[in-house]
């Protein structure tokens, strides 16, 4: 496998890594508010409250490094994407520190008051943070980035009318939703919180729907924005045939109220299936017909020094996640609400 491929690839675990593990994590912000706000707070809030305490300092680990990443192995693209990104980029930024302060001021505050203006914000930011990063999908798709004497020009007007921006916009939301709906819902169950639980599978089942109406939606527009990346997404169909198959099972598995750990493990695999079909059938670009990975790659001693470290990275810290949720959210006492302490 050539250093280009190679590190698209890891790129591309990076991002998914980080796709599961957010999703979940923004999915818990919003749900935890919705709770409140339809006054069952009490039976679900707490549940959330034992899933965010241990992980989310290390959510963004996984976006950092793609970030990095993805300038050091194709340096071009900040010079393409350095304008495009300048405003969703810069609202993530502010999203992630009203985030940041909502968990200070809710882990570490003396008090013990949930102020719901705090809860709202929270959770509006647990679907306008994925809604502003799903954007680089939209525009890696082409038309929307153009170079006019010598400077880089985004077409605003363009980028906002195109159907398939709100497709995918829509669809990074429900997914978001969906996703971690279908882990609170194991975590639930294996605290033995049948109440949290029925709650929690309500919402999973509910957004299990319009995450499969979101997918299709963007998989047509894809046709009308791109048709060369169609035909590749056509190319490889069995991926997504598979993904589908994966939500089948899972979902039946939640409405069944069956083996619910192998429910995620199937959500997990249903999003791998689709995620990495898509990037295949993307490929050569990372950003149609301008940034290509074999044109636009970097140096080998550099690509040498980036495979080794970001390889590395991934052996430290997909570990070290796995260890933290056994200490922590699988522990026999603190998945039950004993005496884990926050932070």
């Amino acid at each position: 496998m050539s250093y280009q491929l190679v590190g698209i690839t890891v790129l591309w675990v990076f991002l998914f890594g980080y796709m599961i593990v957010a999703s979940i994590d923004f999915g818990a912000g919003f749900f935890s508010f919705y709770s409140v706000a339809l006054g069952h707070g009490n039976r679900v809030h707490n549940i959330i409250q034992r899933y965010l305490s241990p992980v989310w300092e290390v959510t963004n680990v996984f976006l950092v490094f793609f970030y990095i990443g993805l300038i050091g192995f194709f340096p071009d693209v900040a010079y393409y994407y350095g304008t495009a990104l300048l405003v969703p980029g810069s609202l993530v930024i502010v999203l992630l520190a009203i985030r940041g302060g909502y968990y200070a001021f809710n882990t570490y505050g003396s008090s013990k008051e949930n102020n719901k203006v705090y809860m709202a914000l929270y959770g509006a930011t647990g679907i306008l943070i994925p809604a502003a990063l799903s954007t680089i999908l939209a525009i890696s798709e082409g038309g929307i980035i153009s170079v006019q004497n010598d400077k880089v020009v985004m077409n605003w007007a363009g980028f906002f009318t195109n159907p398939y921006t709100w497709s995918v916009i829509l669809l990074a939301l429900v997914s978001v939703l969906y996703i971690s709906a279908m882990f609170l819902s194991f975590y639930a169950k294996k605290s033995g919180d049948d109440e949290a639980f029925e709650i929690l599978r309500r919402y999973a089942l509910a957004w299990s729907g319009p995450t499969i109406a979101a997918s299709l939606l963007a998989f047509f527009e894809i046709n009308r924005q791109n048709p060369e990346h169609f035909q590749g997404m056509l190319n490889h169909a069995w991926m997504f045939v598979a993904s589908f198959v994966c939500f089948l099972i899972a979902v039946y598995l939640v409405w069944s109220k069956g083996r619910l750990g192998w429910s995620f493990i199937m959500v997990m695999l249903q999003f791998a299936f689709a995620w990495f079909g898509y990037g295949r059938s993307h490929l050569p670009y990372v950003l149609y017909k301008q940034i290509n990975i074999y044109e636009n790659f970097t140096n080998d001693t550099m690509a040498i020094a980036l495979i080794t470290v970001f390889g590395l990275g991934l052996i430290v810290l997909v570990p070290s996640l796995v260890l933290l949720m056994r200490l922590f959210l699988f522990d026999a006492k603190y998945v039950r609400g004993g005496s884990a302490k926050k932070g």
